[in-house]
């Protein structure tokens, strides 16, 4: 076939199948296929050389014409088919810009930080500091300083996650206290806030993972009339001075003596419930003056200094502070109950 042919032959071709062609990709596609370096007008400029020469200026002007008159169907085409997919998005993605845009909700507080914040104001008010201390510790520092007995049954797997036979989620926050004392000499008054783990059962009023608060005042002359004072001057402003307390003595192996706090249940209103145990009563606190042998333990010299120390659950404060039915209503990540905290 002459090349003259050919270039009518594809001219022909190419606008049968543009014709068809429907969206911008298959458009790219019908381009590179006649006007991509191995298709056929390229193949074309390889044939001229092949031509008579007095040929080939002639031939040569015809195939710079096919390619520019390819070019500009596809130009053109696109220009169509672009404005045509515009106008089908355009028409799915419709909207009303005179409606109202959606609500963007801000971020909350969670309630056991909002609890822990409160009573953190309330002590650093009564001259207490904040401290620190490691989730993970070792065995040492969590029990074996605080005067823990190598058989207490808080050792026990039963009670403790254990990492390793020294290395284990601390039970309380009471691991600080160890910390702080092995550091700073007294007087030392200090709270420290932090994330407890025990193995226990889940529950309405108890859980693996919560928050406590551990404070701790050593100094010379400390009294258990100085702890009681401080627990009635603390609960009387984080739950209102009316509410009412009940001191319980009790056993803590790093105090001596020890004494549970209680509050009257502001969920049943003393009459007894599943918080409560159907006591009517809610703990929410256990201290006591610092033992002695914890004092040695940390190289202070219980004859010259005494201290009181105490520590509290958040979750625990939380439930009686916003009557809250379960604990692991904190846990449950429900955007229904955490809304309700602003």
């Amino acid at each position: 076939m002459a090349l003259s042919d050919q270039i009518e032959t594809l001219r022909f071709q190419f606008i049968e199948e543009l014709k068809e062609t429907r969206s911008s990709k298959d458009l790219e596609s019908l381009k590179v296929k006649y006007l991509g370096k191995k298709g056929p007008v390229a193949n074309l400029m390889v044939e001229l050389k092949t031509c008579d020469a007095g040929e080939r200026p002639q031939l040569g002007k015809l195939i710079n014409q096919l390619k520019e008159e390819l070019e500009s169907h596809c130009d053109n085409s696109l220009a169509r088919i672009k404005s045509q997919e515009f106008e089908a998005q355009f028409a799915r993605e419709w909207l009303d810009a005179s409606l109202p845009g959606r609500r963007q909700n801000l971020g909350r507080t969670h309630p056991v930080t909002q609890m822990l914040q409160r009573i953190l104001d309330i002590l650093i008010g009564m001259g207490f500091s904040v401290q620190l201390g490691p989730d993970v510790d070792t065995d040492y520092y969590n029990f074996e300083g605080l005067n823990f007995a190598a058989d207490h049954p808080a050792r026990d797997m039963q009670d403790t996650f254990y990492l390793s036979p020294d290395l284990l989620l601390r039970t309380h926050t009471s691991n600080v206290q160890v910390h702080v004392m092995e550091k700073m000499a007294p007087p030392i008054r200090i709270v420290a806030p932090g994330r407890c783990f025990r193995n226990e059962n889940i529950s309405a009023r108890s859980h693996v993972f919560f928050h406590q608060v551990e404070g701790v005042y050593i100094d010379q002359g400390v009294t258990f009339a100085d702890l009681m004072a401080t627990m009635e001057e603390f609960i009387g402003k984080l739950l209102g001075e009316k509410v009412e307390t009940r001191f319980r003595p009790s056993y803590f192996p790093f105090v001596e003596p020890g004494l549970e706090v209680d509050v009257r249940c502001t969920r049943c209103r003393g009459q007894g419930c599943r918080i409560c145990k159907h006591t009517g009563w809610l703990e929410i606190l256990g201290a006591g003056m610092v033992h002695p042998n914890v004092l040695k333990n940390a190289n202070i010299d219980p004859e010259i200094y005494t201290g009181y120390a105490w520590g509290m659950g958040i979750e625990r404060l939380a439930i009686n502070f916003y009557d809250i039915p379960d604990i692991r209503m904190f846990t449950e990540n429900d955007l229904r109950f955490l809304e309700q905290f602003s």
